[in-house]
């Protein structure tokens, strides 16, 4: 028996899909598809609060310098409220990039449902839904792999 793909919930051999609950044999699927569900708007929401985050002290440095410019403040509070904002503007720098990892992370996950279907005996069957996209097209790929080797066994 050949493995195509498998993870804590998922595999995929020559013989079966296993998904949580269910078994489903190769000889039974007779047509594979994906289809992409709704949008999941939290994950959009929280990609537009990661930006947010990475321009705030970027702005804040900026305001910091532009108060400790215009106002009149002596020079030693000057400097002090200048050099404030500078160091706030460059903490952007750190901050960035941890944020940036995360925005990266939410693109792989992906913000809308993604959902592999199958004819089982004829009849329409949902066989699994994920917002992994990475995940989503390994157990994808792999389905179609073994049900295209089974067909040919056949």
């Amino acid at each position: 028996m050949t493995t195509y793909y498998r993870d804590r919930d998922v595999q995929v051999t020559s013989a079966a899909l296993r998904v949580p609950g269910q078994e489903f044999r190769l000889h039974e699927l007779t047509r594979v598809w994906h289809s992409r569900g709704r949008r999941q708007w939290g994950t959009v929401a929280g990609r537009g609060f990661l930006g947010l985050a990475m321009v705030a002290p970027l702005v804040l440095g900026a305001l910091a310098l532009a108060v400790a410019l215009t106002l009149d403040l002596s020079a030693s509070v000057t400097v002090a409220v200048g050099g404030g904002g500078v160091l706030l503007g460059l903490a952007a720098i750190p901050l960035s990039d941890v944020l940036l990892e995360h925005v990266d992370r939410s693109y792989d996950r992906g913000s809308h449902d993604l959902e592999i279907w199958a004819d089982v005996r004829g009849t329409p069957t949902l066989l699994l839904r994920t917002a992994n996209r990475q995940r989503f097209g390994q157990i994808y790929r792999a389905l179609h792999r073994a049900v295209e080797q089974d067909s040919v066994r056949r």
